[in-house]
């Protein structure tokens, strides 16, 4: 099977060689790149995925993320020393796919790179996505929570689609909100966006296993996850 690519985007040369040493060893291809314009010029190489660090000698790891996010269809994960929360909201509404702070240990990056990987090969494309005992299936605008059919509004269809689409996915608000158009083309509001989250997490919540797949991630946003141990 062919292994499966990332491209480290890391000024740090002492970091970036452990970084590729450590995905090697976890059995990637990894190639590397010390800057912006170099990282732009092995994007083609189309990488499955990108990590990519926020303060980049020739130019923003945010612009470096949008101009890949407008070109190619790759997961980026941001893994930067820059933890405050408004560099993790712009980062994630960028477009990038999961923020790892610094320092980081190495089963984390791993598990949180098999995540974004896994939902790229099997969580937007299928007709049937599932979370848990959670189906959904696109053709019918069904949703069941094991074989019993589970009763959603119009809004909290789409708003639990998009959740699942991006399973394990931290989604802020402003993405959330931008998913979420009306049937009529009008925007939905922010107080519109927590009414209807909290009536989906309400019907969630009459079956047992499902309670709590809806986590709030406190100040940025909500992500939908096979298992949860922390409160919401």
């Amino acid at each position: 099977m062919d292994l499966q690519t990332i491209l480290i985007v890391e000024d740090d040369q002492t970091l970036r060689e452990s970084l590729c040493g450590a995905l090697s060893d976890a059995d990637y291809h990894v190639f590397a790149a010390s800057g912006a314009k170099e990282a732009l010029s092995l994007v083609g190489a189309a990488p499955d995925l990108v990590l990519l660090d926020l303060n980049l000698p020739d130019g923003s790891g945010f612009a470096l993320c949008q101009t890949i996010k407008q070109r190619h269809e790759i997961p980026v994960i941001f893994l930067t020393a820059r933890d405050d929360e408004a560099d993790i909201v712009k980062g994630l509404d960028m477009g990038g796919d999961d923020y790892i702070p610094k320092p980081f240990r190495l089963p984390v990056l791993l598990s949180r790179i098999r995540a974004v990987l896994r939902r790229g090969r099997t969580g937007e494309q299928g007709d049937v996505l599932t979370c848990g005992c959670i189906r959904l299936i696109r053709s019918r605008t069904e949703v069941y929570a094991g074989d019993s059919p589970l009763q959603l509004t119009a809004g909290e269809y789409r708003l639990l689609l998009t959740l699942m689409e991006h399973k394990n996915q931290t989604l802020t608000r402003t993405r959330l909100l931008e998913r979420l158009w009306d049937e009529g083309g009008n925007f939905v509001n922010d107080n519109t966006l927590t009414v209807t989250m909290k009536r989906l997490r309400e019907k969630l919540a009459e079956v047992p296993s499902a309670e709590r797949m809806i986590k709030t991630v406190r100040g940025i946003g909500y992500k939908l996850v096979e298992v949860e141990n922390d409160e919401a």
